[in-house]
């Protein structure tokens, strides 16, 4: 039996002109797409600032600046029908390289090699429900 985990997880929300930056992907076995900010996990002795710069570069090679905390989230979740527990510390950052924000979507690759799309939504799509953003809670620490 696989032990039971709580991760420790750092997103960033990339706010910009009213929208946030998400990351696209499908739960197969609830059939249902879903939408989060980039991110990934933190490292044994890494903080979670430095966790976003790093996941930032591997996942979508851009370099990031004016990296601010914005809160915490614990998120219980099921995903592919297994059940996950996260601590989720949520930051904030800019782009150097302001070109991502005249991209409608982009591509990004996870360190397995899988392709996945980032897109731009805004802030009132997130909260009409128009798109599934988690995690669950994050809405709130927008506010």
């Amino acid at each position: 039996m696989k032990e039971k985990l709580i991760r420790v997880k750092a997103i960033c929300l990339f706010s910009y002109n009213g929208s946030i930056l998400v990351a696209k992907g499908y739960d197969p076995k609830k059939d249902e797409f879903f939408y989060r900010p980039i991110g990934g996990g933190v490292e044994f002795g890494e903080e979670g600032r430095v966790a976003i710069e790093r996941e930032v570069q591997e996942e979508i090679g851009a370099l990031i600046e004016d990296i601010t905390y914005v809160g915490t989230i614990e998120n219980i979740f099921t995903f592919n029908g297994t059940i996950g527990h996260e601590l989720v510390q949520v930051f904030d950052a800019r782009f150097i390289d302001k070109s991502f924000y005249e991209k409608a979507s982009f591509e990004g690759v996870e360190s397995n090699g899988e392709v996945f799309t980032l897109l731009w939504i805004t802030i009132d799509e997130a909260k009409s429900k128009t798109f599934n953003v988690v995690p669950e809670g994050i809405l709130n620490v927008i506010e």
